[in-house]
């Protein structure tokens, strides 16, 4: 197997596993948890579940032929606190994965080394998936902070819980 295929199905083994860990918080949680601000300055988990479906569709759509940030994209919205049921939640989450994970699977091997714009910024296609792993994993990190802190004691562990290592 080459560099190139190697690289692509690790990424997607990536993104699967950031999405579960989202898939497992979710599981925890009332949907009144999803609207938990810390403070009036954080957001929620819908908010961050907005957002990264958002960035997801914008980026993932047409991918190797327009540029990531689309003019349909209301990214400012996104971060407007507003009530919306679990199960709305959950099917925003649900699409905007689906958006990404149809795109990646799309991507032959030569396509790593061809150029996409992400706000009109050249970046190779190889980059532009790292990007997202990291930006992807920051969200994800901060749902499973949210869940667990909301959860408190009702928390069921994603990794090795205290005390058990």
């Amino acid at each position: 197997m080459s560099f190139e295929n190697n690289f692509l199905q690790d990424s997607i083994k990536r993104f699967k596993s950031y999405r579960s860990l989202g898939d497992k918080t979710f599981e925890q949680l009332q949907e009144k948890d999803f609207l938990v601000q810390p403070s009036s300055e954080s957001n929620s988990m819908a908010v961050i579940v907005k957002h990264m479906h958002g960035n997801m569709l914008s980026r993932w759509t047409n991918f190797l032929t327009e540029d990531g940030e689309k003019t349909w994209r209301k990214r400012d919205e996104e971060f407007e606190e507003n009530e919306s049921s679990k199960e709305k939640i959950i099917a925003l989450w649900n699409e905007g994965w689906d958006c990404m994970f149809h795109a990646l699977k799309n991507l032959q091997e030569d396509d790593l080394t061809k150029t996409v714009y992400i706000r009109s910024e050249p970046v190779p296609v190889y980059d532009a998936i790292l990007r997202q792993l990291a930006h992807y994993s920051y969200h994800v990190g901060q749902i499973v902070y949210l869940g667990r802190w909301v959860r408190n004691e009702g928390w069921q562990s994603l990794s090795i819980p205290k005390k058990k290592a």
